[in-house]
């Protein structure tokens, strides 16, 4: 209330404020006694043979932490994932692991079934003298003939077939030369064929560097190419390493997802002598991953032992 008298006011305002000071000193007191009462609930009593508790520090509130789920976890349960695999779309599948290094990692770690290289109808199978067809009659269910030049025997895969296609005309546009397909596809019975000619003409144990037995050949999977330069006329496959084509495969084939299979040196890991004409398919995203990273062997690249003898 208004007092029209200054004394009335000075003595009003002098109560006012005594009582706020007031009740923020009981304020404090109550709130001090309740922060006692917790300290003495929280702090253990020292006991006849005991010390005095020390005095404990006041910790800061913790800070939760919360770790991201990695990209691959549960990766196979996941609807993407049984789509991609559905058609085997190396791309999709990629996609569906998290990106192209989280699907290489996946492959090494070998804790996710459905990414593991021992698929045939995939892109990233691995067959070598170690990991055979899991299934020796299997065969593409999609080969088809490679537009561009082609010898011998001229069949693919339509995905690398297509990919062939745009290795060949890149090499032609960018003054490599001529490349064309030598052989494609080998069926486990053609393979028969093959190894066993090797074999009269040089000994088993020669041939086993330069052919593969049947059903441990990449050449089944329908993702293999073995190439030749072409001018006039084409040449072998001996003469490939040295041509300009050659030259031009080891360093441009990645771009179009292939990899040159057996490198000069990968003996101790692939077990076969280099074979600069034979290619492998393994998609784009993975073959620029294999490149960049400096691979030489898919056995390296994925994470499998070495494999320079046939087991048994």
């Amino acid at each position: 209330m208004y007092s029209p008298f200054p004394a009335a006011r000075h003595h009003a305002r002098s109560r006012r404020a005594a009582i706020v000071v007031a009740s923020v000193g009981l304020a404090a007191v109550i709130v001090g006694a309740a922060i006692g009462m917790a300290a003495r609930s929280s702090t253990p009593t020292a006991g006849p043979d005991q010390s005095p508790p020390r005095p404990q520090a006041v910790a800061s509130l913790p800070v939760p932490e919360i770790s991201a789920v990695p990209a691959t976890a549960f990766i196979c349960s996941l609807p993407s994932m049984t789509d991609a695999l559905a058609t085997a779309n190396v791309t999709d599948v990629i996609a569906a692991t998290g990106g192209v290094e989280q699907f290489r990692r996946a492959v090494v770690v070998g804790t996710h079934k459905c990414v593991l290289p021992d698929d045939p109808a995939t892109v990233w199978f691995v067959v070598n003298k170690a990991r055979p067809f899991p299934d020796t009659s299997w065969q593409p269910n999609d080969l088809v003939q490679p537009a561009t030049q082609a010898a011998g025997s001229p069949h693919l895969r339509a995905e690398a077939a297509a990919a062939f296609d745009a290795l060949v005309t890149a090499a032609q546009n960018e003054g490599a030369g001529t490349i064309a397909l030598n052989s494609g596809f080998r069926s486990f019975t053609t393979q028969v064929a093959s190894y066993s000619s090797q074999v009269d003409a040089a000994g088993q144990v020669e041939a086993d560097h330069q052919s593969a037995r049947p059903g441990h050949s990449e050449h089944q999977t329908g993702l293999t190419a073995d190439i030749v330069p072409c001018g006039n006329g084409c040449g072998t496959l001996d003469d490939f390493g040295f041509s300009a084509q050659g030259a031009w495969v080891a360093e441009n084939a990645w771009r179009f997802g292939w990899i040159t299979r057996y490198e000069d040196g990968s003996t101790g890991i692939t077990g076969y002598t280099s074979e600069p004409w034979h290619l492998r398919y393994i998609g784009v995203e993975l073959a620029t991953l294999y490149h960049e990273g400096g691979y030489h062997t898919l056995e390296e690249f994925f994470g499998l032992p070495a494999a320079p003898d046939y087991i048994g």
